[in-house]
């Protein structure tokens, strides 16, 4: 489940202290040239009064305004931030959603600095889960699909994308990774997934997925690596499930 944090994180705290100390600094250095000016003009200087007037008046009545603004500055972004979070984010799993999936690895496959290098393309389905819808209710069937991408998310690298395709299919998107990476990345999901104690009501379910994918090296269209992997998919749910088919892009 999607999670909303209020709070602001460490990094906006040194912000708002940064910001509110480099503009009452400022205010500071410009209240005291404007009185400089203005005693110059109209009696003999800078006096000791003065100074403490410049000084004193904008870090008691400016200091605290800019720390306001600066505190709801961060707020705002904070927001934002957490709203593009959950408008990318799968509510019941916490991947990435469709979408927001699809967007991210077709802007990697876009960027010119990624040609030639290697990447791939993981679809995992859970096997024979309307089994599972049926049997327990489709609560405990979101509570088992809870515990897949969690075992997903647990076998791959943090840079790698993981998204909810939909229903209880998952896309794997590996950025950088040959064959052989992939080849162990799929069977880590695999034997993760297996592991799973799933016991609704004491009884146990065991989980398994089945994994198709394609490597590739880039440039490459997102829709082709997609119908590959997809097609991989099937024939390792063909082969009789809880398996992984992999193949390499010509």
């Amino acid at each position: 489940m999607i999670e909303i944090n209020s709070r602001l994180p460490p990094a906006a705290w040194i912000r708002i202290r940064r910001f509110t100390g480099l503009l009452t600094m400022a205010s500071v250095a410009v209240s005291v040239l404007i009185t400089n000016f203005i005693l110059e003009v109209f009696s003999n200087g800078l006096n000791v009064p003065g100074l403490a007037s410049a000084v004193i008046m904008p870090i008691v009545l400016g200091g605290p305004m800019m720390f306001y603004l600066s505190l709801r500055h961060e707020q705002l972004r904070h927001a934002n931030r957490q709203l593009r979070v959950i408008a990318e984010t799968d509510w019941l799993t916490a991947c990435l959603n469709r979408g927001a999936f699809t967007a991210k690895v077709e802007a990697d496959l876009a960027d010119p600095a990624q040609a030639g290098r290697t990447g791939a393309l993981l679809m995992v389905d859970a096997d024979d889960f309307k089994r599972v819808n049926d049997r327990f209710g489709h609560q405990r069937g979101d509570e088992a699909l809870c515990l897949i991408a969690e075992a997903i998310r647990l076998s791959v690298r943090q840079s790698d994308l993981v998204g909810r395709l939909g229903g209880e299919e998952f896309g794997i998107y590996l950025s950088e990774a040959d064959h052989a990476v992939v080849d162990q990345v799929a069977e880590r999901i695999r034997r993760a997934v297996s592991a799973v104690v799933f016991a609704p009501g004491e009884v146990l379910c065991p989980l398994s997925v089945s994994i198709g994918g394609i490597s590739f090296a880039k440039p490459a269209t997102y829709e082709d690596i997609y119908r590959l992997a997809d097609e991989r998919l099937y024939m390792a749910k063909s082969n009789g499930r809880d398996c992984i088919a992999l193949t390499q892009a010509a």
